[in-house]
């Protein structure tokens, strides 16, 4: 084969040149080079690779949790440098212990499978009162996430595996009293410490900035002064409420229904029940359990032989205090109200019937039926209302697949307009404007969305204003889109931001004239300690901070306890500046026993993790870890001088 290549070479360039020049015509080069740019390896574990398409991916549906954690959250904290690599710092965590886990060759049962999950609240409350699960609900709970049963259980098993991966060393970790009880007493080390706070708030009115100042700064900083990429689009939704609102019935259809749901629509059937418990717990001994069996088979035999007496009976000899003052009586009961051996015994009988002993968790009853209640049939015209809703809704429900194939097939082939598309399946047509490539804060719908707008921002859709292709935004649900403006980022004019500008000028220059007031009066008070001005002394520790922010108070509790008394000052950066003046070490009031037990636990759950970040640290160089992607510059805090 090799040898037919070398003699034809100049056929298969034609050959491929014919196959690669319409790949680039038909998709583009840029789509080209994003897709090549998604298949981009950015982290390397074993012979694993991460690419960044799968990083996207996994940031994308990090900032959706944390969304739905905190609504409030400003998306720029979420999308950071910082919180992006933190995510592939997760993923490659993630994929080094499911690498430990096969080579250990960790299973996870099908039993511990079904527990974890039903350890999840939102799974939990999916099941029905027989203790089943509503699978159609749960599809539908994951589908919202993009995710298949499949993919998640599968997803579980891998996590539940790599915690076995964790727990082999975290759980042997031990540490002694004496190490805990000196690591814990560092911790809560207190200090008496005096301040001077040099603000920067109090110096912004010295602060006049000329025009050429402002125009400088503008210059110098002009990514701070960004108006981001944004369009104004118009959009389609096809789910099952727009199918419905299309539907037209006919009288016989909706007649029809009615007389084949007149009894489950009217409402359910209501019973009501006398019993005799003779009470015994479903663990209790066979023999007890016997012994309380013999006894309800002669109460009912007594019931039977005169069931005029069954109230009296009841009260003198049944166990359920609930019941047995009122002879027995439940009152009236739908199906569903009791547990399940008694409902169905209840269920079976009729009007003034006694059952046999029903055995139930709760013992063993004699039941008597002393009463039906069949539910009053409702006119036609009352149930039309809700019968029409259900038919429409079933039908819309019937008709979505071949909706769905419409409106996906016709958003791609008339790909400048989203109008014959929502004419054919009569769709409204909605407008947006300010859409940005993030969900914005109060978006709902379509709108928050991130798949949904990540087709809004596509290259084809942004540089050809095309129909994007139809989305699945949830279960039963499509969107597409049209930019029918866009907005590319741009540096907003010094005219426009000018306010912006020297609000940043003033900043700066207050918080320099802060920082230099505050090293100059640190150096007089050095100089000079008796003239120094300061603050009352305080006691504080890390758990005690006493409004202190962190670096001021890292730096007087890292201050020398041997060289006590001393000044050092802090800077606070846009903040200002502080000078502390630490006096001396508080010795911290030995804990209760309760306390100290509690602060030892903690301590040995911190233990626990440092433990865990060493083998997984040790595992990650054992796999030869790469992280191609350079880690961001961390936020800065303050410096301190002493």
């Amino acid at each position: 084969m090799f040898e037919h290549v070398r003699k034809h070479n100049k056929i298969m360039m034609i050959v491929l040149f014919l196959l690669i020049i319409p790949s680039f015509v038909l998709v583009g080069i840029d789509s080209y080079n994003r897709f090549l740019e998604k298949d981009k390896t950015v982290a390397r574990v074993g012979s694993s690779d991460i690419t960044r398409g799968e990083w996207e991916n996994a940031h994308r549906q990090e900032v959706e949790r944390m969304r739905q954690l905190m609504p409030g959250v400003d998306a720029k904290l979420l999308d950071s440098e910082q919180a992006r690599y933190a995510t592939l710092e997760r993923l490659v965590r993630e994929r080094v212990l499911a690498m430990a886990a096969d080579e250990s060759h960790l299973a996870v049962s099908d039993a511990r499978l079904a527990q974890e999950l039903q350890a999840i609240p939102a799974i939990a409350a999916l099941r029905r009162p027989d203790g089943s699960l509503d699978m159609e609900r749960y599809r539908q709970l994951l589908g919202s996430q993009g995710m298949s049963p499949e993919m998640f259980e599968a997803n579980v098993r891998r996590e539940l595996a790599a915690r076995q991966v964790q727990a082999g060393v975290m759980q042997t970790a031990f540490i002694a009293s004496a190490p805990a009880d000196l690591a814990l007493g560092a911790l809560h080390e207190q200090r008496e410490v005096q301040l001077a706070r040099f603000a920067t708030a109090d110096y912004a009115a010295r602060i006049k900035p000329q025009d050429a100042e402002l125009e400088a700064f503008y210059q110098a900083n002009q990514a701070l002064f960004q108006a981001p990429e944004q369009a104004s689009i118009e959009y389609i939704v096809l789910d099952i409420d727009a199918i419905r609102k299309t539907i037209k019935l006919n009288e016989a259809d909706v007649r029809g229904y009615y007389e084949q749901n007149t009894a489950r629509l009217s409402g359910p059937e209501e019973r009501r029940a006398s019993h005799i418990l003779i009470a015994v717990a479903k663990d209790a001994p066979a023999a007890e359990r016997q012994k309380a069996r013999e006894r309800a088979q002669q109460l009912l035999a007594e019931a039977r032989k005169a069931p005029e007496r069954f109230a009296e009976l009841a009260r003198k000899n049944s166990q359920d205090p609930g019941s047995a003052a009122k002879g027995g009586d439940l009152d009236f009961f739908t199906r569903g109200a009791m547990v399940k051996p008694f409902e169905d015994a209840v269920f079976a009988l009729k009007k003034g019937e006694i059952s046999d002993v029903v055995e139930s968790d709760f013992g063993f009853h004699i039941i008597k039926l002393t009463d039906i209640k069949a539910p009053k049939q409702k006119s036609f015209a009352e149930l039309r209302p809700s019968l029409e809703e259900e038919l429409k809704t079933q039908q819309a429900r019937a008709r979505y697949a071949e909706a769905a194939e419409a409106f996906t097939n016709g958003v791609y082939e008339q790909s400048d307009s989203l109008k014959p598309v929502a004419d054919k399946l009569k769709l409204e047509i909605h407008t947006a404007s300010g859409v940005r490539r993030q969900p914005q804060p109060g978006a709902t719908g379509v709108l928050a969305n991130a798949k949904f707008l990540e087709a809004v921002f596509s290259a084809d859709s942004v540089t050809n204003k095309r129909n994007t292709e139809a989305v699945e935004v949830a279960p039963s649900q499509l969107a597409a889109a049209r930019i029918t403006q866009y907005m590319p980022a741009r540096t907003l004019p010094l005219a426009e931001v000018r306010p912006a500008v020297r609000e940043r000028v003033v900043q700066a220059r207050a918080a320099e004239l802060a920082r230099e007031e505050g090293q100059k009066q640190l150096a007089a008070w050095k100089a000079a300690p008796a003239s120094a001005s300061l603050g009352a002394a305080q006691v504080v520790s890390r758990d005690q901070p006493q409004g202190l922010q962190p670096a001021l108070l890292d730096a007087v509790l890292r201050a020398d306890p041997g060289q006590l008394p001393q000044l050092l000052g802090v800077d606070l950066g846009a903040q200002g500046y502080a000078v502390a003046r630490v006096t001396k070490r508080v010795e911290r009031a030995a804990p209760a026993p309760e306390v100290q037990k509690q602060e030892r636990a903690q301590y040995a759950q911190w233990w626990m993790q440092a433990e865990g970040q060493a083998y997984d640290q040790l595992l990650q160089k054992r796999l030869k870890v790469q992280i191609k992607v350079p880690r961001p510059a961390p936020l800065t805090t303050g410096r301190s001088a002493s």
